[in-house]
This record gives C-alpha cells, sequence and structure tokens, in this order.
C-alpha cells in the first residue's frame, strides 16, 4: 500500500487542532484533533512510502506504535486517500495508461468517488459504456464532443440531412462539417473529441448492446420542450433512461432524465398539460407544422453552449451512478436573464409508463440527500 492524502482538495487549518480538505462545502471534509506531528505525517502520505516507511518516519517523529496506521485509517474513512497499489488490475493499468488530458476529470471522479482507486474505477465504468445522442445541431454536437471527451467509450449520434452553418458551434461541428451528411460529420468529430479508441463492445459477436443513455438533443427544440411520447415508446418499453435538452425561442431546457417506470415521462408530460390546458393540443398541431417549415430556430450560441454543458454533466453523473437534478425535473433558463428554475414532474396516473403507480409504491428509486462533511 502507498497511501496518498487526495492532492486535488486543498488543506488548510482551521484552527490549531482542525485540518480542512477542500474549499467548497460539497465535498469539504474536517479532520481532528490533529496534533503538529500528525499533521507532518500527513504531508509525508504523497504516494512515495509505503506503510513500512511511514511507520518508521512515525517513530522517528516520537509517535506512539500504531499512530501511522491509525491515520491512515481515518483519512481513508474520510473518503482522503488515493492508493497506487488499489483496485483490480484493469484500475491499476489505467492509472499508467489514462491518457493526460483526462487528469482533470480524473481528480474530479477521486473527490465524488472517495474509495481508493475511485478515479479509477469510474472512468473504466465511462470506457464500457454506450451512448445515443439524437440530434447534431448546436446543443447535441457539443454534447456528444464533451461525452466523448470525457471518457465515455461509445458515443453515437443519429441526425439527418446534412449539415448547415447554423449547426456549428464550438465545441461541436466545425466549418469543414458544412455540406457533409450530420450523422458522418458528426461521427469524425466524436473521434477527433474521443481521449482515446474505444474499447472493444462486450458481449457476443454481432450483437450490439443497447445504450445506458439516450440524450435526446433535437435540432428543432420544440421537441425537447413538448417532447413527443411515440418517439419515446420504444426507450420506455426496453428501460432505457433518456434525458432531453435543448433551446427554443432563446430558452435553455435541460432535463427531464426520465428513468422509464420510475419518473414521469413524455406521455406523463403531455396528460399533464392537457390536464391544465385543454387547446395545448391543437396548439402542438400548429407549433409542429410550423417548425416544420422554420428553417433558422432561435438558438443563441451562448445559451446553446450552456445548455449542451449543463447536459452533458448531468449525463455524466448518472453514467458515473448517481442521480442528477434533472431527474424527473425540468430546468429552464431564458434569455436575457438566464435565472435557471427547476419544474418537478410528477408521473400521470393515466400514462401507461408505469412511473405513478411505481411512486404509489414508493420504488422510484430516488436517495435520500447526504451530509457531504465528515470529522
Amino acid at each position: 500500500m502507498y497511501p496518498k492524502v487526495k492532492p486535488v482538495l486543498a488543506r488548510a487549518w482551521r484552527d490549531l487542532q482542525t485540518v480542512q480538505f477542500g474549499v467548497t462545502p460539497a465535498h469539504a471534509v474536517l479532520l481532528g484533533p490533529v496534533d503538529t506531528a500528525t499533521g507532518s505525517l500527513i504531508d509525508r502520505i504523497d504516494g512515495t512510502r509505503g506503510m513500512d516507511r511511514l511507520r518508521t518516519e512515525a517513530r522517528a517523529m516520537g509517535m506512539p506504535e500504531g499512530r501511522a496506521d491509525e491515520l491512515v485509517r481515518r483519512l481513508a474513512a474520510a473518503g482522503l486517500i488515493d492508493d497506487a497499489a488499489a483496485g483490480d488490475p484493469g484500475a491499476q493499468a489505467l492509472r499508467r495508461e489514462a491518457p493526460e488530458r483526462l487528469g482533470p476529470d480524473l481528480g474530479s471522479l477521486s473527490v465524488v468517488r472517495p474509495g481508493p482507486a475511485g478515479a479509477q474505477e469510474g472512468y473504466a465504468a465511462r470506457r464500457a459504456i454506450r451512448v445515443q445522442v439524437r440530434g447534431a445541431g448546436r446543443v447535441g454536437a457539443a454534447v456528444a464532443a464533451v461525452l466523448a471527451a470525457a471518457g465515455v467509450g461509445r458515443v453515437e449520434v443519429l441526425d439527418g440531412g446534412r449539415v448547415e452553418a447554423g449547426d456549428l458551434g464550438p465545441g461541436g461541428l466545425g466549418p469543414e462539417s458544412v455540406g457533409r451528411l450530420r450523422a458522418e460529420a458528426a461521427a469524425a468529430m466524436v473521434r477527433g473529441a474521443a481521449a482515446e479508441r474505444p474499447p472493444r463492445a462486450a458481449g457476443r459477436p454481432g450483437i450490439v448492446p443497447g445504450p445506458s443513455l439516450v440524450v435526446v438533443a433535437p435540432r428543432d427544440g420544440l421537441q425537447c420542450w413538448a417532447p413527443d411520447p411515440d418517439l419515446a415508446a420504444d426507450w420506455i418499453a426496453t428501460g432505457t433512461p433518456h434525458l432531453y435538452a435543448g433551446v427554443l425561442e432563446a430558452t435553455g431546457v435541460v432535463g427531464p432524465l426520465v428513468l422509464p417506470g420510475g419518473t414521469a415521462c413524455a406521455g406523463c408530460m403531455e396528460r399533464d398539460r392537457i390536464g391544465r390546458d385543454p387547446a395545448w393540443p391543437r396548439l402542438l398541431v400548429q407549433w409542429r407544422s410550423a417548425h416544420r417549415r422554420r428553417a433558422v430556430p432561435a438558438c443563441d450560441l451562448g445559451l446553446a453552449m450552456a445548455v449542451a454543458g449543463l447536459a452533458a454533466a448531468h449525463a455524466l453523473a448518472f453514467l458515473d451512478g448517481e442521480l442528477p437534478a434533472s431527474t424527473g425535473a425540468r430546468w429552464e433558463a431564458a434569455l436575457p436573464g438566464l435565472h435557471w428554475e427547476e419544474t418537478e414532474l410528477t408521473p400521470h396516473p393515466e400514462c401507461g409508463c408505469g412511473a405513478a403507480r411505481a411512486r404509489r409504491g414508493d420504488s422510484s428509486g430516488a436517495r435520500e440527500p447526504q451530509d457531504t462533511m465528515a470529522g
């Protein structure tokens, strides 16, 4: 064991006996009581020393027998230890082979996955995941690029037609893509953004496993604002989680993340809106018809990048095993104020997705919030 205090969390003394690891409240950890000698020993837990050497140095500092082991256990229990020897062979190999450009991502994973090999295990899990992005416009292309660059093993982008100048954006499709088939241009963009070549797909030859997540980011923002239940029917039937994201008329939308059978789906949203507004079906028919004829959407570039970044972050949180704030909820921000507002979405009892029945049975899978401060 070669323990190392996680370097990504800034360290400072709150007082003579208390050390704080981390600046932001979401991930800060307090450790105390800590005397001066123990503080010096913490400085030596840097990944270059094994436990035998740490014990020897602790004795040389006048510490009682067992103090080094006790300190490492306390730090590990608080999620503050990385260990170059921890994890399975795959995790250890990733320590040596992970691209340098992913250093900040691994640092983030080490914070949110507090185990000694949490960052490597999290990255290995990402490499095995397949995600499908529906849409190669300003939002969808940027989401796909971020996911690929963050280590998601397989990112597939589906869209029709050819790339137009209005589809371009930083972090997404570049000027060289104009005129190419959107699907081909997006595939090339994903390959260029990826940190490394995708691993070989698992499973039997000729059988491709379904995606772990579908990100619905249509160029037609109306399909995100008022998603068509028919388009989501297969995802509901197969239990495929899907996340909506897009921009419509200078309003950005992220969410909901739909967990089929657990949270409100497109059908739930449509039934709820019809119940509150009987004219809604008539309006939808007219709006969808008008959008098919409209050539240029109102999709501000800054807002599109903000939506893409937030959607990609929510997608990564879900893929890493957490439930982001968009689970069963929609976040909206409109220009020029850009105040993000959350709307909780309730499963509709008449929708065939079954989420309302699951909620009555208290089986939605929602988690209780946890205190992130430890001592």
